[in-house]
């Protein structure tokens, strides 16, 4: 049985050939299987855990592609549903040369939006020990309701619930929707891990930490601020901080705030203890921020995903100067 059960969308990014470029200016497209709780799962198998992913994509040459490139990594695709009714999404996604991404979707709607609540694997997610999803599966109906059915599901059934609000606001109809949507699901987390961006959004507040606190409630346990290469802030019931990151030599950020996540999760998967211990859960964040560094020194989301050796090198190095 895996230990984590990944729901939400799958989707192919393509990526410019070239950094710092607009979607406009790129020559040409690279093809790279990604979408956020997709990510995870992979990060997570990579790293040594196991993981299943949830969701649904098109009955075609996408669909079938991405289901393929999942298995290959050793996630569990047994819950993953297949639709003749829309086509697998699509993304293309740029970096700019002032640093700030840019997305063009096409998904009106995609496959993943049509996951419902009779494709929840109940069975599946009560043997597990953790659920993660994300809030682009808030958006629609009916993958709203599918991915609260599980929620509740994971919750009856006692694992933690990590979340990601993660922002994409031209999905959304509009800023103040994407923000009832990305708070339908805060409530329910045991586990948060948001952008500083992000939690400004959510809040109108700049500081990580009082922002965080801000949006406390009784069943969190641990709320993580990511800050890109600066590294990221930790809060918990008792405890609050700040672990700083390391520098990279990044070619692509796609993915990166998945591929911390993955690092986080597999060691509270191993140990959920560790979020209160301070010194421990510090080691950890700085084990996910290097996680999230080394992905992106390759192009794509889950091509650039990293084995833990290669994680514990990266590390390594920077302990050596």
């Amino acid at each position: 049985m895996p230990d984590a059960v990944c729901l939400g969308e799958l989707l192919i990014d393509f990526v410019p050939t070239i950094t710092g470029t607009s979607l406009v200016d790129a020559p040409a497209f690279k093809k790279a299987p990604g979408g956020a709780p997709a990510n995870v799962a992979v990060g997570l198998s990579r790293l040594g855990a196991t993981a299943a992913f949830m969701g649904k994509v098109g009955d075609d040459a996408f669909g079938h592609f991405l289901a393929d490139t999942l298995a290959a990594y050793g996630v569990d695709v047994g819950p993953l549903r297949f639709t003749d009714k829309a086509r697998t999404a699509l993304a293309f996604v740029s970096l700019r040369a002032d640093g700030d991404r840019e997305f063009m979707f096409y998904r009106h709607p995609s496959a993943d939006m049509l996951f419902a609540a009779e494709d929840v694997d109940v069975d599946l997610i009560r043997r597990a020990k953790l659920l993660h999803f994300g809030s682009i599966g808030m958006i629609d109906e009916p993958c709203r309701s599918a991915a609260l059915l599980a929620v509740t599901a994971a919750q009856d059934a006692g694992l933690l619930i990590s979340y990601d609000p993660n922002l994409r606001l031209a999905l959304w109809p509009d800023a103040e929707a994407a923000k009832a949507g990305m708070m339908l699901a805060w409530p329910k987390a045991d586990i948060i891990k948001v952008s500083e961006e992000e939690l400004e959004f959510l809040t109108g507040v700049s500081d990580p930490v009082r922002a965080g606190r801000g949006l406390w409630h009784n069943q969190l346990r641990l709320l993580i601020v990511t800050c890109g290469a600066k590294g990221c802030f930790y809060l918990t019931r008792e405890f609050e901080g700040e672990v700083a990151g390391l520098p990279a030599t990044a070619v692509d950020a796609t993915g990166a705030g998945d591929a911390f996540v993955a690092g986080l999760l597999q060691g509270i998967l191993a140990d959920p203890r560790v979020i209160d211990d301070e010194a421990r859960l510090k080691d950890l964040c700085r084990f996910a921020n290097a996680t999230g560094a080394v992905a992106t020194m390759e192009r794509g989301a889950i091509p650039a995903l990293p084995k833990r050796e290669r994680v514990l090198s990266f590390l390594k190095q920077h302990d050596d100067r």
